[in-house]
């Protein structure tokens, strides 16, 4: 590295307690993060850039919390926007990584994951994909992940759509379809139920919409809820999690033979030949309108999942009143 070759100060910002282990489990020291996301910077920060950004931090003695607000001894230069949380009736002030430089300060204030919003301060009001995010059961589970990934593919083809995969860095995986900006969010939303139920349709004993966990019977859930102020963790970003892996991009053909823990901090680097994340993601795409139809016929699943909850609660009190 040029600048700051002794490990404590890079593009001017100063870091510090480099050797101190960066969390139970990690395998590695928070110089270790540094290290790889300034080796990273130029591949993640495409995805964090103008977008604002929660972080999951690790400090020494207190369990991983997700931060949103920035702190007040945030440095002046770091970009900020304010958005309006309605659950907390206060503005918040968002992050925005949009440089090196930001980045390493992230990094040294223990931000171990990046979660970006699927808007830009730009177009707030418009997302720039469609998510699904495929979350298979407890266990050594991630082949079926991958049998569902090819089934969204499938739903995705089949309407003419196409979309990049990457793991989560967690169990499971993420499909990032890039739709036209003047598509309206609803519509987004919309279409990304559609395409959950078209795969779940195609192989219905791999993968399930069932939003509550009891009722997915063992198999992935097709998560279609990612979309207004929701957000992703990003492409190259760690994980709080035994090892340190990664979320990876994964070519297609390369699926059926990777495992989440091939990628971490310790190795990402060396598999890394260009940005395959951004090579391999499609052109922005106009959704179909039968999809989008399709979509907005079929209910929120987490709304879904909220009243059958309560009808189950009031069902059970019921019971054991006699």
């Amino acid at each position: 590295m040029s600048e700051g070759s002794d490990g404590t100060t890079r593009e001017g910002v100063s870091l510090t307690s480099l050797d101190s282990p960066l969390f139970d489990e990690s395998g590695g020291t928070k110089r270790d993060l540094i290290d790889y996301l300034d080796a990273v910077s130029d591949r993640i920060l495409p995805g964090l850039r103008d977008r604002p950004l929660s972080v999951m931090r690790v400090r020494p003695g207190q369990a991983p919390f997700m931060q949103k607000n920035l702190p007040k001894y945030t440095p002046s230069w770091v970009r900020r926007v304010g958005v309006w949380a309605e659950a907390s009736k206060r503005e918040i002030s968002y992050g925005l990584c949009d440089d090196r430089r930001t980045l390493l300060w992230f990094a040294n204030q223990r931000s171990v994951e990046y979660h970006p919003t699927l808007t830009t301060t730009a177009v707030p009001d418009h997302a720039t994909h469609l998510i699904l995010d495929l979350d298979p059961p407890q266990g050594e589970t991630f082949p079926a992940a991958v049998r569902a990934a090819f089934l969204v593919r499938q739903a995705l083809a089949d309407a003419g759509l196409e979309g990049a995969v990457k793991t989560s860095g967690a169990k499971g995986l993420h499909v990032f379809v890039p739709v036209d900006l003047a598509t309206p969010m609803d519509d987004v939303a919309a279409a990304t139920r559609a395409i959950a139920a078209r795969a779940e349709r195609i192989d219905p004993d791999v993968a399930t919409t069932a939003y509550i966990i009891e009722d997915r019977g063992g198999k992935v859930f097709l998560d279609s809820t990612r979309s207004w102020g929701a957000t992703v963790v990003a492409a190259y970003s760690p994980r709080v999690r035994p090892g340190a892996p990664v979320s990876f991009p994964v070519a297609w053909d390369d699926l059926p033979s990777v495992k989440p823990s091939d990628f971490t901090i310790h190795n990402a680097i060396s598999q890394l030949d260009g940005d395959p994340w951004a090579e391999r993601m499609p052109a922005p795409q106009v959704l179909p309108a039968d999809l989008v139809e399709e979509g907005h016929t079929i209910p929120v699943a987490r709304v879904v999942a909220m009243h059958e909850g309560k009808r189950r609660r009031a069902q059970a009190r019921k019971e054991a009143e006699g």
